[in-house]
């Protein structure tokens, strides 16, 4: 026992250092709070608190990153300044989404409803803190936050992907887009989705593994679209359960056919 214990202390001796999961993820949802006070019941009294809540959040992300050891060879300052700086950009991408799934789901009655309470709001916005991050190359915050969405709302979107406006994320558990995944304009995806990689061999790290989704494409439920040469061609429909490894050219529609054979039932009486 005593050389495990001696393995754990060696371990934990060569982890490098940063602020917990809950920490950085703390941080992001109070940001999420400050761009939609529809999620929180704070109130300003004057513009001057507001332009002091973000700067008190610039200062936080500082500290964030000034923490995390891999960190070390980074410009924190300016990553902090250029965050910020793109945040009011990233600010208007989100209401985008509000907007499409506000458009988009009969079952909407307002954009507060929909900032407030969906769940696939909150993983794209999420997502889009943590996708800016990750163009910084940031290590492990941008990681950690999509994941912290993940566990909150069931849908896993890599920090990587890259995700034009409007996308309309519908129910959303279970939807899982990948690293490399790139996403168009006015998509609408259903729970159940998987964005993935044909191959998940470690020396294919750095190439496009995950499909292209065009612009105005609708994928249903349990729709699996697979591999880095796949494009689905924009104003294209993906039916529910579909296996697809190929390209298809725009306006298309893809669905799947069972085989299996059914046996009518009467009632007994």
């Amino acid at each position: 026992m005593q050389e495990f214990y001696q393995h754990i202390f060696q371990k934990q001796q060569a982890v490098q250092d940063m602020p917990s999961n809950k920490r950085i993820g703390q941080w992001a949802i109070a940001l999420l709070h400050l761009l939609f006070p529809e999620r929180s019941s704070s109130n300003f009294s004057a513009v001057k608190d507001v332009e002091e809540a973000f700067k008190q959040s610039e200062l936080d992300l500082y500290e964030l990153l000034l923490k995390t050891k891999a960190c070390g060879t980074c410009d924190i300052k300016r990553i902090s300044q250029e965050f910020f700086e793109q945040l009011p950009h990233v600010y208007e991408t989100m209401l985008t989404d509000a907007q499409s799934i506000m458009d988009g789901d009969p079952a909407a009655k307002s954009l507060n409803e929909v900032i407030r309470t969906y769940p696939g709001f909150f993983a794209i916005a999420i997502y889009r803190l943590a996708h800016e991050l990750h163009k910084q190359e940031i290590p492990l915050i941008p990681r950690i936050l999509t994941e912290h969405a993940h566990s909150k709302t069931g849908i896993d979107i890599h920090p990587g992907a890259k995700i034009d406006e409007y996308l309309h994320i519908d129910h959303g558990t279970g939807i899982v887009i990948g690293e490399t995944t790139v996403i168009g304009k006015h998509v609408k995806l259903y729970q159940g989705v998987t964005l993935g990689a044909l191959s998940v061999e470690k020396n294919l790290a750095n190439t496009q593994r995950h499909p292209i989704i065009e612009d105005h494409v609708i994928i249903y439920a349990g729709a699996t679209i697979l591999g880095g040469e796949t494009v689905v061609g924009h104003h294209s429909v993906i039916g529910g359960n579909v296996w697809l490894t190929a390209s298809i050219d725009p306006y298309t529609t893809v669905y799947h056919q069972a085989n299996s054979k059914f046996i009518d039932s009467k009632p007994i009486k």
